[in-house]
């Protein structure tokens, strides 16, 4: 079973919240009490939103355990803006709590949910038994993506999955046709690498830190392509780097095997892909949900281990379809 930690990523990501309710006009975001009385954050939904709503809700959806700021890059002569991310908490801040592990299905509404929050219900279950954590905190903070502003049944649902009162559930939302929806899906970089690390076999726990960067791709207006535009900026043009106390040997081979590259379908738009199985993702090679590139540092001996690179043809056609 989980083991309680110290580090509470509910309590660290409120405090990120409680930026956020301060000052929405700089954010960018709308905020509402739901009759329950739970606080729901618009950050893109309707609210304009913005980059700096999407580093916030990056960092939050890490459960206030990693780090997320702008850069920029040059993609083959196409110049965007990225998003840089790090933590010292990888098993934590990325599995425990910014993976999309838990779709909240309250009566008449319907969310994918990813943040601390998760770390409370244990959404799901094999995820912590896995990373050994489990949190304890009197405030439950999620994201959901959607297109729909939640009832106050999710909130309920919520608040009974985390064991808080629903006063203290507070939902940021979140769509990927939205700026900050964006910002944060292109944050979920070193979650992604760590994601496939994960099928690949690795103990999660020995990875000690984790930084990544990906291109924020322009935003579209229909889902289906914005999607397919936010899925590219990881696989494509995604670059992540671990730290990991693990054998020479067994990193060697796993950074064979982490990139993109190694998917069936590599060469082909997200959006292609997903057209072609009419956006079934249960009959997509997994090998796609991973980075460009991918380094493993070996914590013993400091050898590192690269493989993969940034697609920039795929990342230009992206962009213009």
């Amino acid at each position: 079973m989980p083991v309680k930690c110290l580090l509470s990523i509910n309590r660290l990501a409120y405090r990120l919240v409680e930026e956020l309710m301060e000052d929405p006009e700089y954010y960018g975001v709308t905020i509402e009490k739901l009759p329950s009385g739970a606080t729901v954050i618009d950050t893109g939904l309707q609210a304009p939103g913005g980059y700096e709503a999407g580093l916030m809700t990056t960092r939050i959806a890490m459960g206030g355990a990693g780090k997320a700021e702008l850069g920029y890059a040059d993609f083959g002569g196409l110049k965007l803006p990225t998003v840089v991310v790090s933590t010292d908490h990888p098993a934590v801040a990325l599995f425990g709590a910014q993976l999309a592990g838990w779709r909240i299905k309250p009566e008449g509404y319907t969310a994918d949910g990813s943040g601390p929050a998760r770390a409370l219900a244990l959404k799901p279950k094999k995820v912590f038994q896995k990373i050994e954590y489990k949190d304890e905190a009197d405030v439950a903070v999620l994201l959901l993506e959607t297109d729909k502003k939640p009832p106050d049944s999710a909130a309920h649902f919520v608040a009974n999955a985390c064991g808080v009162e629903p006063s203290d559930v507070y939902l940021l939302l979140t769509t990927t046709t939205s700026m900050a929806g964006m910002v944060q899906i292109s944050g979920r970089i070193v979650e992604t690498g760590l994601f496939r690390l994960d099928i690949l076999g690795l103990d999660l726990k020995k990875v000690k830190y984790g930084v990544g960067y990906a291109p924020i791709m322009p935003v579209h207006t229909d889902h289906g392509k914005a999607m397919g535009r936010a899925e590219d900026a990881l696989t494509y043009g995604g670059v992540t780097s671990y730290v990991v106390d693990e054998a020479e040997d067994v990193l060697r081979e796993m950074a064979e095997k982490a990139p993109s590259s190694n998917c069936k379908d590599y060469g082909k738009t997200s959006y292609e892909i997903y057209k072609a199985v009419d956006f079934d993702f249960t009959q997509i090679d997994p090998a796609l949900f991973a980075p460009a590139s991918v380094s493993l540092t070996c914590a013993r001996t400091g050898a590192t281990f690269t493989r993969g690179e940034i697609n920039v043809e795929i990342v230009k056609s992206s962009v213009k379809s």
